[in-house]
């Protein structure tokens, strides 16, 4: 049987190996790995969440969440705090080595979407992301 969306498979794989690589160079001069870039996103959205929070928001499982904040953590960045309602868990807090370094974070951000839209128009870029979000969803 031969899989029509392959071609989208792909496509989306290949996006995905260039962020990577993208990524691991920009965040590298912040002592940043790919994996913890997302986390500091979020952080810098709703500081203090949850660890658990956390995991379920971006859909990554309790250990990997364990270990990307670990290496915040060590770099400095986030600082866990123990929950007071729930002594088993953490909230995340934002230093203010993160806070300093906040504009620049989100400058590669914003420079990683000019570059993947740079062959776009405005339109294309509104349907590409209409798309997007239909198959995340599902």
């Amino acid at each position: 049987m031969e899989c029509k969306n392959e071609a989208i498979g792909k496509y989306i794989s290949e996006i995905y190996r260039n962020s990577c690589r993208f990524f691991s160079k920009e965040f590298l001069k912040l002592n940043l790995g790919v994996g913890q870039y997302i986390f500091l996103i979020q952080l810098y959205k709703r500081d203090g969440i949850n660890q658990e929070e956390l995991s379920e928001l971006l859909k990554i499982d309790k250990a990997n969440t364990a270990r990307a904040i670990k290496r915040l953590e060590e770099e400095g960045y986030v600082i866990r705090i123990r929950c007071k309602e729930d002594k088993r868990a953490y909230n995340v807090f934002l230093t203010d080595k993160a806070l300093d370094i906040k504009e620049e974070f989100f400058g590669i951000l914003q420079s990683w979407e000019n570059n993947i839209t740079q062959p776009l128009t405005e339109e294309e870029i509104i349907i590409v992301k209409k798309i997007l979000k239909k198959i995340t969803v599902n």
